[in-house]
């Protein structure tokens, strides 16, 4: 079997033995008197796909590309001979990695120009998705992962690939090529065509270079390629292979508002942590997704990194020997107190749990380091479990004695917190429930979520009182004033609205948020609101009239939590970045940074003196911060998964965290 070399032959196959095509009649030809074409494999439009034999290579076979079919003009012809040079090149630079098909050859034979590549053996995921259906969490993290790796490399070689989907995603088996692997992923097809046409015929028509649906705004509009374009593609792809739904038929419908609620097409439940990954792939705005692989595969490995387990004796002993070495050497006169009373080095590890407890339970208002030694159980007053999903909220009632919970679990629950009970569940949502706020008199309980709902509650009878409407995504903070009366909404469709409590109406729509609003809170005195986004940067706003009153930047990632501090004159922030900034908020500007969280900080709560400061991070810890030394006191072990939340009860007795491993703990707090 021969093929015609045609690009407008209607049934270019023919018979082993004819010289001239059936159909067309054009002369059926061996390329370079070596590749034999034998049947088409794809079309592209500006370019076609050929399965050849190498009769070099005993009919090895191979993959031609024919680029830029019978290009008029000598200009122009001159102009894609350049460039397809040049990118050549590229490929057969690229073509080194394992997970790239190496460039055999490159040519221009009758004013067609020619790619010669490696065949890849397999299927795409194209084809998976078409026979076995949506891909599982875990098959997505595997593609992630290998997708990412094979991107390091090409964007390290300054190479965008513009076209990345699963039809350009071959799985490519074990037995082929002898790989030891069970299976491994190959990314083919890269943006020289495309980039071919877009040049040479950029005077003539506008050209967009990738698929329709995968391919991100600023290569549509202007051909302009980044990382974070490809990141997008990648973000598309993974979204396809999750829902089995083709991203362009939700594009023709909503254009990009279909990524704030890509999660409604999901066949199967994800993690949160998954989904995180994927709203940071998919931001319209090129500058608001993640900006490099690494940052992607930072946050991939991070999930999947093995947790120490709290429970284990020689891990705490390790956490508080290691604070204690870092007092001792901060300390010249505790040294001295240490030399004086005995202790031996070699030791430490194994006194100081007993020693901190001691100094504590005797002289509690010393040395910060004492409690720093002290292990995590003596804070823990209990374990409260109920939730059969992530616990994603938390909050306290006024007078201490109830703590409401929101979970992925679509639930609301209700606590008596002395006692540690469930008091009453509340079911109404329809998905994860991210927020809940209890007004100031304790009768209102406000819930938001991904079901693009407000619910309020009545606290002490758990009757559903009103369901606000309005917001066009997934609701991910509210905030209600110290006067009981405004209520405040912040979304993942960029608004933040501000409703009438007692009433339910809405009274205004706060707009300017270039990206989904994280976090909302108002301070003590009502008249400022604050709102952390996706975006890495927090907006004050003036809560009577709506005006923007000034933009904090600094954060280099997105900002996940806000609190002010009680006098209402102190902003704290903290970010994926991993950093808690603390900013003077009357006038805007930054005072200090916390550090010392090693991944990123998901949650913040401030003791009602204004003197403590709790932050809780993807590490699974909770770190307790002095405000009057900006130093840490301790850090507090024992959740499985990240703390989601935090809440500090307005006795400043007592410490609630909330997190992905379903559980809600209540310290005593440091």
């Amino acid at each position: 079997m021969i093929c015609c070399l045609n690009p407008d032959c209607q049934n270019p196959i023919n018979a082993d033995d004819n010289q001239f095509c059936q159909s067309c009649g054009n002369k059926l030809v061996l390329l370079k008197n070596r590749y034999l074409p034998i049947r088409p494999l794809g079309d592209g439009g500006f370019s076609k796909t050929y399965l050849a034999e190498d009769r070099d290579k005993l009919d090895e076979n191979c993959v031609i590309k024919q680029l830029a079919p019978q290009i008029e003009g000598t200009k122009a012809l001159k102009k894609a001979r350049e460039l397809f040079e040049q990118e050549a090149k590229q490929l057969q630079r690229l073509g080194q990695h394992p997970q790239i098909p190496t460039l055999l050859a490159y040519f221009e034979e009758d004013q067609r120009l020619y790619l010669l590549q490696e065949y890849i053996e397999g299927k795409t995921l194209e084809q998976e998705l078409a026979e076995a259906g949506p891909f599982s969490e875990d098959k997505i993290r595997d593609v992630l992962f290998e997708l990412l790796t094979i991107l390091k490399f090409v964007h390290q070689q300054k190479v965008i690939h513009r076209d990345i989907k699963p039809g350009n995603i071959i799985r490519r088996p074990a037995s082929a090529q002898g790989y030891e692997k069970k299976t491994e992923l190959v990314l083919i097809d890269f943006g020289i065509a495309k980039q071919l046409r877009a040049t040479v015929m950029a005077n003539i028509t506008g050209t967009t270079i990738g698929s329709f649906g995968y391919v991100p705004m600023e290569q549509m509009e202007g051909g302009k390629a980044y990382a974070a374009s490809d990141l997008y593609s990648l973000g598309t792809t993974c979204f396809h292979l999750l829902t089995n739904v083709h991203p362009w038929d939700l594009w023709k419908k909503q254009g990009y508002r279909w990524v704030n609620s890509w999660r409604k097409h999901l066949k199967q439940p994800v993690s949160e942590q998954l989904w995180w990954i994927m709203d940071r792939l998919l931001p319209e705005s090129y500058q608001h997704r993640y900006q490099s692989v690494d940052q992607v595969l930072e946050v991939l490995e991070l999930q999947s990194a093995p947790s120490a387990n709290p429970s284990q004796s020689t891990s705490k002993y390790n956490e508080s020997f290691l604070n204690f070495l870092t007092s001792l050497r901060q300390n010249d006169q505790l040294k001295k107190q240490v030399m004086m009373g005995g202790f031996s080095l070699l030791s430490l590890g194994l006194i100081t749990q007993g020693y901190g407890y001691f100094r504590y339970k005797t002289f509690p208002s010393n040395l910060s380091f004492l409690m720093a030694g002290l292990p995590s159980s003596t804070y823990l007053k209990t374990t409260l479990n109920g939730h059969s999903n992530s616990v994603r909220s938390i909050a306290v009632s006024p007078d201490s004695n109830y703590l409401v919970s929101g979970s992925n679990d679509h639930t609301v629950k209700i606590w008596n917190l002395p006692k540690g009970e469930l008091v009453r569940t509340l079911n109404g949502h329809d998905g994860n429930v991210y927020s809940v706020a209890i007004s100031p008199d304790g009768e209102n309980i406000a819930s938001g979520g991904d079901d693009n709902t407000i619910k309020i509650w009545n606290l002490k009878r758990g009757q559903l009182k009103k369901n606000l409407t309005g917001h066009q995504g997934f609701i991910s903070s509210v905030a209600i004033s110290s006067d009981g009366k405004t209520l405040v909404s912040g979304s993942y469709d960029h608004t933040i609205k501000v409703w009438d409590l007692p009433t339910g109406k809405l009274k205004q729509t706060l707009r300017g948020e270039t990206n989904w609003v994280s976090s909302v809170v108002i301070s003590p005195d009502g008249k400022t609101l604050v709102s952390g986004n996706g975006g890495n940067t927090i907006r004050i706003w003036d809560l009577d009239t709506g005006d923007l009153k000034k933009t904090l930047t600094g954060h280099r990632d997105s900002v996940v939590s806000l609190i002010i501090s009680p006098d209402g004159k102190t902003l704290f922030s903290s970010s994926l970045d991993r950093n808690i900034k603390i900013w003077d908020l009357t006038i805007g500007e930054l005072k200090n940074t916390l550090t010392g969280h090693i991944y990123y900080v998901h949650s913040l709560a401030i003791s009602p003196d204004g003197k403590t400061l709790v932050s809780g991070s993807a590490k699974n810890t909770i770190k307790v911060w002095d405000l009057e030394t900006w130093e840490l006191k301790t850090t507090l072990t024992g959740h499985k998964n990240w703390v989601s939340s935090l809440a500090i009860s307005p006795d400043g007795k007592t410490l609630v965290s909330g997190s992905r491993d379903d559980s809600i703990k209540v310290w005593k707090l440091p």
